[in-house]
């Protein structure tokens, strides 16, 4: 059961589920590079306003499973509406810029990219992708496909994460 807090500005609710920190572990696989396991740590505060914000940071692991450096780190801002649609503006240091647009049902959240625009020294031609986000026996569950220049969309990162 989804509780939605009555402090919480009503064009939030259908994100409410996703409120505080998150932390887990995850795996990401890309063809031509070795397959990784991460940290992850997420962050969806809200300040009274129509928006959350996110922020997501990701480290490598030693063999004890302890962070040891950052792999890469996300931030933006979710923004939902009355009729369960939201819309998600992102950026990396890895030089992207992204627009998510989906639909939002109870604890569960599917996005996929409007646009993709990358900087001149973006590694990797990203062009598009789909997230999802759900919550499965009070874990959030996360997946990112991806797609580039050179390869379809296909499973890029995916992790589960407990409420801290």
């Amino acid at each position: 059961m989804i509780e939605i807090p009555s402090d919480i500005n009503p064009a939030l609710a259908g994100l409410a589920w996703l409120r505080g920190r998150w932390e887990g572990r995850g795996f990401r696989e890309w063809p031509g590079e070795e397959k990784i396991e991460f940290g992850v740590q997420i962050d969806f505060a809200e300040n009274g306003a129509d928006y959350l914000h996110y922020l997501a940071q990701f480290f490598t692991l030693d063999a004890e499973g302890t962070p040891m450096e950052p792999l890469t780190i996300e931030t933006g801002f979710w923004r939902a509406d009355m009729d369960a649609k939201v819309d998600v503006v992102m950026c990396s240091p890895e030089g992207y810029a992204e627009i998510w647009y989906g639909d939002v049902q109870p604890g569960r959240l599917d996005l996929t990219t409007d646009v993709v625009v990358r900087s001149p020294r973006a590694q990797v031609e990203y062009t598009a992708g789909r997230r999802l986000y759900g919550l499965v026996d009070g874990n959030l569950m996360y997946s990112f496909d991806r797609a580039t220049s050179e390869e379809s969309l296909r499973p890029f990162m995916w992790a589960t994460l407990r409420k801290a």
